[in-house]
């Protein structure tokens, strides 16, 4: 098993790295040291659009600690029954949240996330929060 980090997870790592401090991000890994770490191409897509990952080499940087996890078509087929059953019940996540708790589901992951109370909402899906 291993653990997704969601997007502001990788943001606060970049910030407390520029500030010369890595407390929070470091606290988070050495807790976690027998874990495996991931993001989904969702992840690297948001990242692509930040201010801090460009140019190119920027975000290169900033996905490159960790293995991406690609589409794929259960990904897809997990992502709109999860929708179907969160729209049933009025509480829709974001779009890009929804492809990566359905990544999650897929390859049996976690999600690490300061956005625990949206991700909570997905049935089966381990959440884990951290402080920033």
């Amino acid at each position: 098993m291993g653990l997704i980090l969601d997007t502001n997870f990788i943001i606060v790592a970049e910030r407390e790295a520029r500030r010369g401090l890595t407390t929070t991000i470091d606290r988070f890994f050495a807790s976690r040291a027998d874990e495996s770490f991931f993001i989904t191409y969702t992840i690297a897509g948001e990242l692509a659009c930040g201010k801090s990952a460009s140019p190119r080499r920027d975000w290169e940087r900033l996905c490159r600690p960790y293995p991406v996890l690609p589409w794929s078509l259960e990904i897809s087929w997990v992502y709109g029954e999860l929708f179907r059953h969160l729209a049933a019940r009025g509480g829709l996540i974001g779009t890009n949240d929804l492809w990566i708790a359905a990544t999650a589901l897929v390859h049996d992951m976690g999600v690490v996330t300061r956005n625990t109370e949206e991700f909570q909402r997905v049935p089966n899906l381990s959440v884990v929060g951290y402080e920033a």
